[in-house]
């Protein structure tokens, strides 16, 4: 018998983040899943009554398709280990650490991998433009909410003019502000499943920027993979992955972002560790070209399942 096929799973998905249904989707194609292999599944859609649910349920073992805040940011792993539910991904401190780019980049930094020179600011303390000459970063840059995922409030910058409004952009969703120098090159994701990497993705997109509406709403977005790179790229690339998530704590699976640059110099930009298990998402199409199948990648998945604080 498989693993937990005799457990009550509840796949968690929906939650109060701004990625409420993105993660939807990924909880019901991973609950349409398991139903294919025979497990005993629920749906949870995440709230405020997510304890009765779970009891009401009688939830066993949680599978996480939750993404952004109050998901993927250590809210909901604290919660199930009171409970004493084990769950998939990574624990508490791992889940809120990648939350957190701009302390994901401190520790990536003590690793050696290289990373886009940044300014990390409270919004509501300091001056965006004073932090800039401070630290001689050029436009264009990138600024971004520290603690938010799916690249929602985030915006490139190319004039000084655009400067404030993206600033308050990314400060309505969070305080903590992060610009980044902009680094043009090839977009390219390396998943990590159970502490193997998978082959690695690359996404173009009609405008050059992987944000929210190239990865959720354009038809224009194109993802090849494996990517079309020199064998030494690769190998560096899936190492520094796996060195990354091994250091951050992850588990279950992890997806390490990077741009590529004409140097063939490679930047580490995020890491998300409950990532989309939609038909678009990346996860899957790197599973897919390593000959593991969706339902196969689920399963993978929930093998990960545990209490991390024992």
């Amino acid at each position: 018998m498989s693993l937990y096929k005799d457990k009550i799973i509840g796949v968690l998905m929906g939650g109060l983040s701004k990625e409420r249904e993105i993660s939807l989707k990924s909880g019901n194609a991973v609950l349409d899943a398991f139903m294919t292999r025979g497990y005993d599944a629920v749906p949870i859609d995440v709230g405020t009554d997510l304890v009765t649910q779970l009891k009401t349920k009688g939830v066993e073992i949680a599978f996480l398709a939750l993404h952004g805040r109050y998901g993927e940011d250590g809210c909901v792993q604290g919660l199930l280990e009171i409970l004493g539910i084990p769950y998939t991904g990574s624990s508490v401190l791992a889940s809120s650490l990648a939350m957190d780019k701009f302390l994901t980049k401190e520790i990536v930094k003590q690793l050696g991998i290289k990373v886009p020179r940044d300014f990390f600011f409270e919004a509501n303390r300091l001056d965006a433009t004073e932090g800039l000459k401070a630290m001689n970063l050029n436009f264009p840059v990138v600024v971004k909410p520290s603690r938010e995922g799916s690249t929602i409030g985030i915006s490139i910058v190319r004039e000084p003019n655009q400067l404030k409004a993206a600033v308050e952009a990314a400060a309505h969703l969070d305080s903590r502000v992060l610009i980044e120098e902009f680094i043009p090159g090839r977009e390219l994701t390396v998943a990590v499943l159970n502490q193997e990497p998978l082959p690695i993705v690359e996404v173009v997109t009609k405008s050059g920027f992987y944000d929210f509406e190239a990865k959720y709403q354009s038809s224009d977005t194109q993802y090849f993979c494996p990517a079309d790179l020199p064998e030494p790229i690769t190998k560096r690339l899936q190492e520094d992955a796996v060195r990354l998530c091994d250091r951050m704590g992850c588990e279950g699976v992890a997806r390490a972002d990077f741009i590529l640059n004409e140097a063939e110099d490679a930047y580490f930009l995020e890491v998300n560790t409950l990532p989309g298990m939609t038909a678009s998402s990346l996860v899957p199409k790197a599973a897919k070209a390593a000959g593991i199948s969706f339902a196969e990648l689920v399963e993978k998945i929930l093998a990960s399942a545990r209490v991390k604080i024992q």
